[in-house]
């Protein structure tokens, strides 16, 4: 009796181990994924388009971390970068909304409108080398679904974070023409 109660202890005690162990690797993997994905795989002819994109980057890799005071910082940043881009000036209104956003909620709900318009951008820019990935998630806003811009082909959703990480799929790909 006493060794079922001690085994059973054992296979707990694994089992926690190595539930903690995967949370710890998602995490890591998650920030090592938002800095690689802030480092921009595209090469665009426009340096400011480039610097849109990359700052973009950096928003929907905040966002993927659940980082409201990052967000509202990389918000700041790009509405900056889309000011320097004839025509994004609605654009970099929305990025502000981001930034001036009370919560991570409402931060998600402008993104969507947001990444609309970057990827409407990106789709008319001049890429040199690198892939752009358009991803979507057909669960984010209440079931209306929401598209984003990736650096990489694996889905990384920055409408959930970690409730939902990997919910979505690469719907076109944009790149050197």
């Amino acid at each position: 009796m006493k060794v079922k109660l001690i085994v059973s202890g054992l296979i707990i005690a694994c089992a926690s181990v190595s539930c903690n162990q995967t949370a710890d690797s998602n995490k890591k993997n998650t920030a090592d994924s938002a800095s690689v994905s802030s480092t921009s795989i595209a090469d665009i002819k426009d340096e400011n388009t480039q610097q849109v994109y990359n700052h973009y980057l950096t928003l929907k890799d905040v966002l993927v971390s659940s980082d409201f005071p990052a967000a509202k910082e990389a918000a700041k940043e790009l509405a900056f970068a889309l000011s320097k881009v004839d025509g994004c000036e609605n654009t970099a209104a929305l990025a502000g909304k981001i930034s001036n956003a009370k919560d991570l909620k409402e931060q998600r709900v402008h993104f969507t409108a947001l990444s609309s318009d970057v990827i409407a951008l990106m789709k008319h820019a001049d890429v040199n080398s690198g892939t752009l990935f358009v991803q979507y998630c057909p669960m984010a806003n209440e079931g209306e679904g929401a598209y984003w811009l990736s650096a990489e082909k694996e889905v990384m959703n920055p409408y959930y974070g970690d409730e939902m990480l990997n919910c979505g799929e690469v719907k076109d790909t944009l790149g050197a023409k």
